[in-house]
């Protein structure tokens, strides 16, 4: 096994395995301004949204926070946060000060500031064009594993997922882990059913206290809107693909964490610590959501295992897909990376794993998933708290 990749050290101590440049929207105004300048200079990458306004405190509080990971998340070289005028608690000027503690360069373009849409256009241009410059003349450098943040979900699961795909990527997590790197997943929804097993695991009765305590308030809050989490988990694919019950679901997917000890637990979008270890964080089953905060976390590339297929891709963390069902990689070639249905035919859980493990580390290095390739920017969603105002 590698015991490195080659990637890009950051002034804050963390290592990029990509290099671009982020255009950060503060609120769904300035979402037009970001995409316009990913169109028109290469190595850009969207950060766009629907919030930053209108909301109530603690919804505002965690879509700061949702934004601000990203322009820590070591993928990005360089920042461009860009506002349309101003939101107290969520201002591209506040964005940007959190930001420029990682060390790394950014700026701000304010669209009313500059005098409009097309002023604002030019300067961002022009900085996205600077900052390439500035940074693509930075080298790869060798990079041991403890550096690395390995990121996994799943979706669109089936009777395959527990079995095949869900478990490589647990065999995955504890080789990484067993380097000293880190491994980071979610999915609250999909611990229910789980509690024995979180307590079974967890390093110390806090941590099981604080997983044990995401789940209950999930569960009341679901049940405060008058309905029952289970009209809508399993979703209707997962029912199609054969999973009968939340439970049935989530111990599948459970097979994700591998087999080493839960080291800490954290809120949605919040930083991991510096241990070593299995990381849990509270988010909602819905991919794009869970995934947004497992990147402002700061991980660095993601395996999102799916048994009926799909194409989520996170703009900035690198997301490359897997499946263990043959029918979906044949069907859905152009957006997987990985297949593992020979696993029903003999194959072991460690050769598919290794299978695995050599993609993600040759995608740390710079190999392409098909969704850059594609540039399929589709997975950027902030879990909302409560109403808009």
């Amino acid at each position: 096994m590698r015991d490195c990749f080659y990637g890009y050290p950051r002034p804050d101590g963390q290592v990029g395995i990509r290099n671009y440049v982020l255009m950060l929207s503060g609120t769904l105004y300035a979402n037009p301004t970001c995409e316009r300048v990913v169109w028109m200079v290469q190595n850009t990458i969207p950060i766009v949204h629907p919030l930053g306004r209108c909301q109530i405190a603690p919804d505002l509080a965690q879509t700061f926070k949702t934004l601000v990971g990203p322009g820590r998340n070591p993928n990005a070289g360089a920042v461009i946060v860009v506002d349309h005028f101003k939101e107290q608690g969520c201002t591209a000027d506040d964005i940007a000060q959190e930001v420029a503690q990682s060390g790394k360069p950014v700026e701000v373009v304010n669209i009313r500031h500059e005098g409009g849409a097309l002023a604002a256009l030019q300067k961002s241009a022009r900085l996205a064009v600077e900052f390439n410059r500035k940074i693509n003349a930075q080298p790869r450098e060798k990079t041991p594993l403890s550096k690395l943040i390995y990121g996994f979900n799943c979706g669109t699961s089936d009777v395959t997922s527990g079995l095949a795909h869900n478990r490589c990527v647990g065999w995955v997590c504890d080789r990484i882990i067993e380097a000293g790197g880190r491994a980071l997943g979610a999915e609250t929804t999909e611990m229910i059913g789980g509690e024995e097993l979180i307590k079974a695991r967890a390093k110390t009765p806090e941590v099981a206290r604080t997983l044990l305590g995401f789940i209950e308030r999930m569960e009341k809050n679901i049940l405060a809107c008058g309905v029952d989490m289970r009209g809508s988990q399993p979703t209707g694919d997962n029912i199609a693909g054969g999973l009968s019950t939340i439970e049935e679901k989530s111990l599948g997917a459970m097979q994700k964490w591998g087999a080493k000890t839960i080291v800490g637990a954290v809120e949605y979008a919040e930083p991991i610590g510096q241990e070593a270890g299995l990381w849990l964080m509270d988010t909602p089953g819905h991919g794009g959501e869970s995934i947004t905060g497992i990147a402002a976390a700061g991980a660095q590339v993601m395996s999102f295992s799916t048994g009926g297929g799909h194409t989520i891709n996170h703009p900035l963390m690198i997301t490359m897909r897997l499946t263990g069902n043959r029918e979906s990689w044949e069907k859905m070639q152009d957006t997987m990376e990985v297949d593992v249905s020979d696993m029903f035919e003999g194959t072991s859980l460690e050769e598919a794993g290794e299978r695995l493990l050599d993609e993600v580390l040759d995608t740390c290095d710079g190999k392409m998933t098909k969704a850059e390739a594609l540039r399929e920017f589709n997975a950027f969603a902030i879990n909302r708290c409560g109403p808009s105002v």
